[in-house]
């Protein structure tokens, strides 16, 4: 057998004659023993550090086998891509020309109006947070390079050559290139300075000139879950920036303003204590508007499903115009345009405008800022307002630079779609019709008349004065040299463990060690499964849930077998498939059919099926589709046809849950003699959450205790909310004339619970049970759950379809110890026989019915 002593796995050998003295009989460290098999002679065959090994019987050492492997095909490593519909990002030049862009980690640049595109960098590792300088002739953005990210520029070194889509001067130069990790960075309104995010967390700038940075935000106000999760602007002027920060101990999310001097605290703007996220500037500094779910659905997991934009004002003068209405607001225009045609008269006439010979250098190249806004938070509270007028799940958002129209990405329907408000119309509309699954954002032209749009990762211009909708046309290709992106994910994924690991000790493994380790096996690996499978055994050293790697590619050929939904009777040896029992819910239960259970298929589609034939190919890509069986009923020598629309097989899997549901309720039923009523909760979502809560109050409400079964429950986040609901007690009856209508509260059981878990719970189905046990609301029945109480971000990597997983933040249970690797052992252990399982019996719910009845009689 293999076990793990002294730090490393490795093979032991147990005389049942003298089992207390196992013997060890490989003696290898580094990397654990792994698939141990053995011959009924008694070799042994094992895996060790990626190769075969085999103990013969009886020899005092093991030795490893040669392995050749031969191939016939093999792909060129270096091939020539296109990348324009992988865009991740994108900002807008000064003077609306030019998007630059994040395809694959690489930076382009594409004229706004034409198709020609320029890629900007050409590394294997990523770039992110692409952004223009003020004058536009520079391009700001992080990349991952010599084992940490750092800052880089690149700029039009030409002065002949305006625009980057097309530019043949360039030069490439380091930003900040510290030890410390920098993201996102910004340049100032002036282009003097550059902000940035120190280790994620930590909003620092950057004076291009002194080469010194100062803080503006220090880290303990910021927590970075993934990359990119992070806030902040600059104000117009440069003076302020507007962050998100940590509200004091909740996870949540506040919205503040900071003065760009780093000399001053965070100011909270919003104090909700609702998600308060993205705040931007607007009105040249008069305003900022954010997102927030104060208004919206909330999931009962806790996370917001939809968001409203929001706005507060930092002067009177701008609260008093947006109020003004529409008539009003025109007046006001008319008057203001009055106003400086009058002041430019008189400027004229007083010579103090200056004519072009007499400006200096440095008067030409000067960013013109607007003027400094004096910024009023007294009163601030009264002057905040909704600007949506209907909560959505929201994908971005942008005012007009008059702050006339607020455009926002909502979905409501089939996908995420271009809305504008208008509120001295009092008035919403669809803008355009877009039907994205995802989006990357919003951004306006300095006029007030295009929106650029990032969705289902292509680029959009939609004029905001018609919404006619625009593909921005773009090249984007790339020469992509697969080995070195391989040793770039391979790299990139042992740092980001090491960076964000729930304890930084690394539960005691050398990581750097692991790194070369298994390093030396990326010159073999020439395709994405088996690089996931690497980074997968190199993070499974660190023994903890929730880490591993995985590859989902996209196929549109692939196969898609759908399902007939039923199961087949395997002892039958005839031509066809002979039907033993019919899915409830499936296509074969229908009104006016005569299949039944005992029913053979004969034929699919017209292709007959033979005595032991694969059926199944008759299936493909079926799903959804009407074909025509051929049916025969032995018990009545009857031969007939029908029509039948299979399903796909993620739908069978819904229908077997179903039946697996029914029967352990029906058996909870039978076993307390309709005492109890039985709810399984499949996930820790909203979904599963909202479906017990039915179950409960729909259907059993009237019982006298709960069987709540969480066995096989994947995780999510709903700890809180079940715990809350399991561990309502009664404060009130409702009597109207002595008769008792009902009791409060009314959304919390109040009744006793049960808890069955088993070896299948993972993540937050073991938080869970955890903490039910910990606040002693009940008791548990079933089998040990692994300790795997931890939040992950599974992160994605420029190649789609590559991921991996970190487990992020650890959690210390009721008595203070970290869960991770904590088990929970149940009240009641009991292992389920599969021999009585096969019969029907199910043990652990047996004995939770026993002890709830216990409990309540």
């Amino acid at each position: 057998f293999l076990s793990e002593r002294d730090g490393s796995f490795n093979v032991w050998e147990l005389d049942l004659d003298n089992p207390s003295a196992p013997e060890q009989i490989t003696d290898h460290d580094s990397h654990p023993v792994r698939f141990l098999s053995a011959s009924a002679g008694g070799d042994l065959c094992y895996t060790f550090d990626g190769e075969i090994w085999v103990r013969r019987a009886g020899a005092d050492s093991s030795s490893k086998i040669d392995v050749l492997v031969s191939t016939d095909t093999r792909e060129n490593e270096v091939r020539f891509i296109d990348v324009s519909g992988h865009i991740t990002e994108f900002d807008l030049s000064p003077d609306g020309k030019e998007l630059a862009f994040i395809a694959r980690g690489e930076v382009f640049v594409t004229s706004s109006d034409h198709a020609t595109t320029r890629r900007i960098t050409s590394t294997p590792e990523q770039e992110r947070s692409v952004s223009f300088s003020p004058d536009g002739r520079s391009l700001l953005y992080a990349g991952e390079r010599d084992g940490s990210w750092n800052l880089y520029r690149t700029d039009l070194i030409d002065d002949d050559e305006p625009s980057f889509f097309n530019a043949t001067a360039m030069e490439e130069k380091p930003v900040l290139e510290i030890e410390a990790e920098t993201f996102q960075p910004h340049f100032s309104p002036d282009g003097k300075e550059v902000a940035y995010l120190e280790e994620r967390i930590e909003l620092k700038v950057l004076n291009l000139a002194t080469g010194e940075s100062r803080t503006i935000m220090p880290a303990e106000l910021n927590y970075s879950y993934k990359d990119g999760d992070q806030w902040y602007e600059w104000s117009p002027d440069g003076k302020w920036f507007l962050v998100q920060f940590l509200s004091p101990g909740r996870w949540s999310l506040e919205v503040g303003l900071v003065s760009s001097s780093g000399e001053s605290d965070v100011i909270n703007l919003t104090k909700s204590g609702y998600w308060s996220v993205f705040p931007r500037w607007a009105l040249d500094g008069e305003m900022v508007f954010w997102m927030s779910d104060r208004h919206g659905t909330r999931m009962q997991a806790g996370w917001p499903a939809e968001m409203d934009i929001y706005g507060a004002f930092f002067t009177r003068e701008a609260w008093d115009r947006f109020h003004l209405t529409e008539v009003e607001f025109e007046q006001q225009k008319e008057r203001d345009e009055k106003d400086e045609k009058d002041e430019e008269d008189e400027d004229k006439e007083n010579g103090d405008k200056k004519g072009k010979d007499d400006e200096d250098e440095g008067d030409k190249d000067a960013i013109e800022l607007p003027d400094p806004v004096e910024i009023d938070l007294e009163g601030l509270d009264d002057r905040k307002l909704r600007l949506s007028r209907h909560s959505a799940d929201i994908g971005g958002a942008a005012l007009t630079p008059d702050g006339e129209k607020l455009l926002y990405l909502a979905s409501f329907e089939k996908g995420y779609n271009l809305w504008v408000s208008e509120h001295r119309k009092s008035e919403v509309k669809l803008l355009a019709k877009l039907n994205a699954d995802n989006t990357g954002g919003i951004i306006i032209d300095k006029k007030g008349e295009k929106a650029f749009v990032l969705a289902d990762r292509s680029l959009k211009t939609i004029e905001i004065d018609g919404g006619k909708v625009k593909p921005v046309k773009l090249e984007a290709k790339m020469e992509l040299d697969a080995a070195a992106e391989r040793a770039y994910f391979f790299e990139h994924a042992w740092r980001q463990t090491k960076k964000k690991f729930y304890v930084e000790d690394m539960h005691g493994v050398d990581w750097d060690f692991y790194r070369a380790e298994y390093a030396k096996f990326l010159p073999y690996i020439d395709n994405s499964i088996d690089l996931a499978d690497l980074i997968s055994e190199m993070q499974g050293e660190l023994n903890a849930s929730h880490l591993g790697s995985g590859y989902r590619p996209k196929r549109p050929d692939a196969d898609a077998t759908a399902s007939l939904a039923f199961f087949p009777d395997l002892e039958y040896a005839g031509d066809g498939v002979k039907i033993a029992e019919i899915i409830e819910g499936g296509p074969l239960e229908r009104d006016e059919t005569k299949i039944e259970a005992g029913v053979v298929i004969e034929a699919i589609g017209g292709s007959s099926i033979g005595a032991g034939e694969n059926w199944y190919p008759l299936l493909n890509h079926k799903a959804g589709e009407l074909i025509r069986v051929s049916l025969f009923d032995p018990e009545s020598d009857e031969r007939w046809q029908e029509t039948v629309k299979p399903v796909s097989r993620g739908d069978l899997r819904g229908l077997l849950y179903k039946r697996w549901v029914r029967s352990r309720r029906a058996e909870v039923d039978r076993l307390s003699d309709g005492r109890l009523g039985y709810a399984h909760i499949r996930g820790m979502s909203d979904g599963p959450y909202r479906e017990i809560y039915e179950e409960v109050f729909g259907r059993h409400t009237g019982k006298e205790g709960i069987v709540l079964d969480t066995r096989f429950n994947g995780g999510g986040n709903l700890v809180e909310a079940l715990t809350t609901f399991l561990s309502g007690e009664v404060y009130a009856t409702s009597v109207p004339r002595g008769r008792v209508i009902g009791t409060e509260p009314r959304g919390r059981w109040t009744k006793p619970s049960i808890v069955v878990m088993n070896e299948g719970n993972y993540s937050d189905a073991h938080c869970f049970p955890s903490a039910y046990t910990g606040l002693e609301i009940g008791e548990t029945v079933g089998m040990q759950v692994p300790g795997t109480c931890t939040a992950v971000w599974w992160e994605t990597l420029q190649d789609r379809a590559l991921f991996f997983g970190i487990p992020e933040v650890g959690h210390l249970d009721i008595h203070g110890d970290m869960s991770e690797n904590k088990h929970l052992d149940p009240d009641h252990e009991v292992d389920n026989d599969p021999a009585l399982e096969a019969e029907g019996r199910d043990q652990q719910l047996e004995m939770a019915v026993e002890v709830l009845l216990a409990e309540i009689d």
